[in-house]
């Protein structure tokens, strides 16, 4: 899609029916977004935007906008039903007192000496992985590295036995994928099943660590079993709904970090030589990694009141698509905004959201993307992607599925 056509159906755009093109490089329609229409109605009555300035004071702004989805979520799953009651409880879609009270569990559990602890295990699974590389000649970035490293962290993060991992990724899968504006009856049931099967493996989880807790200074489901950091323990639901964003909110996000770097600097190879020249870059690298390829494309919150931008009049209860893709490329921010620069500064990229709500592993989804796109170029730093690369084929979350290399 060039950008002249993308401009031409910008003030067309409709999320639940995107136009060609938009799924596999939406990057055009996000410009010609900025530039000819950042707050655009939906056919259905929400509102699509993608300025900076309107998501950095929404993301702030918790009492004008509001994160609870009851609303919004009910007539897509359906009042009552699993992926509505796991999307209306968890910590993302929630607003105080709830938001507050799983928030202090788990900031006081990822603190910084506690994270500091966690490289150790961190660099050991990234080495492992990438010792089972070697020789292969061909391998899947994706399914031999990437979704690999943050489910063992978060499956450490709750102490889940090793062997007990390997239906993890796939429920997160299902369940993520169920948040794309539109849903097959197929994606909607497999979305149902893997909350009900994701919960009864926690209930008999957290059963287990009632009865033998573990170290509450390493595993986070003790804590939250506990109810530490908290004004009051959590339900059963709200601890189990919260166990499984854990996993979902740690897992795809960071898969999709890593699988995007390792395409980015296959495609900009000045980039990757500057990396490899200077491993000091590291840190920006990730910054701009998140900024240039986000891998959640979208946020939402609801308006509490009546509100007006750009003389649209937008009443409560309006649902808001806050375009976090265009966000992070305004011209209004961020200098030549359509360049990779992995020594980009500043960079005030809305990759983790921002305010009340801004990602509570943002430390640990940094520490995984450096240790592992750093380590991987010590060790392979002329690998090579095949062209059979197939994209996530999703809006909301920005990733690979496949990314087949030579390493």
């Amino acid at each position: 899609m060039d950008d002249f056509s993308a401009t031409q159906s910008v003030r067309h755009l409709d999320l639940m029916n995107p136009p060609d093109g938009f799924v596999d490089d939406p990057f055009p329609f996000y410009d010609a977004l900025l530039s000819d229409a950042p707050v655009l109605q939906q056919p259905d009555g929400s509102v699509l935007l993608s300025r900076h300035s309107d998501l950095d004071r929404i993301y702030r702004d918790t009492t004008l906008y509001s994160s609870d989805k009851k609303a919004a979520f009910g007539p897509k799953y359906g009042i009552g039903s699993p992926l509505f009651e796991h999307h209306t409880t968890s910590l993302v879609f929630s607003d105080p007192p709830l938001h507050t009270r799983v928030r202090k569990i788990m900031t006081s559990a990822l603190t910084p000496r506690a994270i500091a602890k966690m490289e150790p295990g961190l660099i050991d699974t990234v080495d492992i992985l990438l010792d089972r590389m070697a020789g292969k000649g061909q391998v899947d970035l994706i399914e031999d590295f990437a979704s690999t490293i943050p489910i063992q962290i978060i499956g450490n993060l709750l102490d889940v036995p090793m062997d007990e991992r390997d239906p993890l990724r796939d429920w997160s899968l299902a369940i993520l994928g169920a948040l794309e504006p539109s849903l097959t009856e197929q994606q909607m049931a497999t979305g149902h099943a893997a909350v009900t099967e994701f919960k009864e493996y926690l209930s008999d989880l957290v059963a287990r660590r009632r009865t033998k807790p573990g170290d509450p200074e390493t595993d986070v489901l003790t804590r939250l079993i506990r109810g530490e950091g908290a004004d009051g323990q959590l339900s059963e639901i709200e601890l189990l709904q919260n166990c499984i964003f854990i996993l979902n909110a740690g897992h795809e996000t960071t898969t999709n970090l890593i699988g995007n770097g390792l395409a980015l600097l296959n495609d900009y190879p000045e980039q990757r030589r500057r990396l490899l020249d200077d491993p000091d870059l590291i840190n920006p690298a990730v910054e701009e990694i998140l900024r240039f390829r986000s891998p959640n494309q979208f946020g939402n919150r609801e308006a509490t009141a009546d509100i007006e931008l750009d003389s649209l009049n937008i009443p409560k209860g309006t649902n808001l698509h806050l375009c976090i893709g265009a966000a992070n490329r305004d011209p209004a921010v961020f200098d030549d905004p359509k360049k990779f620069d992995i020594s980009r500064k500043p960079n005030r990229h809305l990759a983790f959201a921002g305010g009340p709500h801004v990602c509570v592993g943002l430390t640990l989804a940094r520490l995984e993307g450096r240790v592992a796109l750093g380590r991987f170029l010590q060790r392979y730093p002329d690998y090579r992607l095949l062209d059979e690369r197939v994209g996530g084929g999703r809006i909301r979350f920005r990733g690979y599925s496949s990314l087949p290399a030579i390493v």
